[in-house]
Parts: structure tokens; sequence; C-alpha cells
């Protein structure tokens, strides 16, 4: 369990990409995806942390992510 201090910003994202759109995740021309959050804000993501989330059917679910104030990402983990 990853501890989350004061200083820390927590994002949530609801995420439903079906498997033939996620192979873009493995291309070296797509670094990163702006994903919005639950609360309306626009994120930078490294599709690093999104490529251990595919699964037969995409990437699905509510997922977490912890960002520490240096805004270096602490966590990325799924919800349900």
């Amino acid at each position: 369990m990853i501890n989350i201090s004061s200083s820390d910003t927590v994002y949530y994202f609801s995420i439903n990409v079906p498997y033939n759109e996620c192979e873009a995740l493995y291309s070296p021309a797509v670094p990163s995806v702006v994903m919005q959050s639950e609360s309306g804000l626009n994120i930078q993501v490294p599709t690093s942390r999104l490529r251990q989330f595919v699964t037969s059917l995409g990437v699905k679910g509510r997922y977490r992510m912890i960002v520490d104030a240096n805004k270096k990402i602490k966590a990325f983990e799924k919800l349900r």
C-alpha cells in the first residue's frame, strides 16, 4: 500500500480502451497520453504506466495515480 502524504496529489481515472487501440501504447512515437481525470483535469501519463494493465479486453477499470510535490509519479494502480 502506498503512503499518501499531504503534499501528494491524487488523480482518479476511469479508462475504457479496447484492445485493438492499445497497440499505440507500445509505439516509441507515443511516449505519453493525455487523459482526463474524474475531476476534469487533463493529465499527461507515460504510456509505460498503462502497459501493465493491458489485457485481452484492453485497458478497462478505475485507476488512481499518486503524484508527489515534485510532479513525480509515486504510484499508478488499478482500483477495480
